[in-house]
């Protein structure tokens, strides 16, 4: 018996996926905007190629990670160069209000530079009660940077 993709990609250690995120992550990576999808809990489930151009690092060396392990890899970061508490971002008022948020703050990439970034959260909702996740779609707000990273071209600088 041949099992689908979306079978495949929802058995992950043993446990389902919601449908919403199986299928939120298949939109995003069509999506040539760099977008986080992280599940209810925080833990990062999947980030698309613009993303990891912009961060440096392709989503398949970094995989899942805890809420702890993304914001120490990552940020989010002050003007002052000191961590955002995980419950002040747009991710985390999407998936505490389920409506949408958005905020502008700096994420380190893996060679340790900082991008400023404006993000947008929006929650995922399915059939359960309250959002399953939420997926952060995020630009630099740097023109030129933006440019770079959301033309669909991306190649990962290590």
């Amino acid at each position: 018996m041949t099992h689908g993709v979306e079978e495949c990609e929802a058995t992950v250690a043993g446990s389902q996926k919601p449908l919403e995120l199986i299928l939120a992550r298949n939109l995003l990576t069509s999506v040539t905007t760099p977008s986080f999808l992280v599940a209810r809990d925080g833990v990062l489930l999947f980030y698309n190629e613009a993303a990891g151009a912009l961060l440096g690092r392709p989503f398949e060396d970094v995989g899942q990670l805890d809420a702890s392990e993304w914001t120490a890899s990552f940020g989010p970061l002050d003007d002052h160069d000191e961590p955002i508490p995980l419950e002040d971002l747009p991710l985390t008022s999407a998936l505490r209000d389920g409506r949408p948020a958005h905020a502008e703050f700096c994420v380190r990439d893996a060679r340790g530079a900082k991008h400023r970034i404006e993000a947008s959260a929006m929650p995922i909702v399915g059939q359960e009660s309250g959002a399953s996740g939420a997926m952060v779609i995020f630009w630099p707000v740097d023109p030129e940077r933006a440019r770079e990273v959301t033309t669909g071209r991306h190649e990962v600088v290590g």
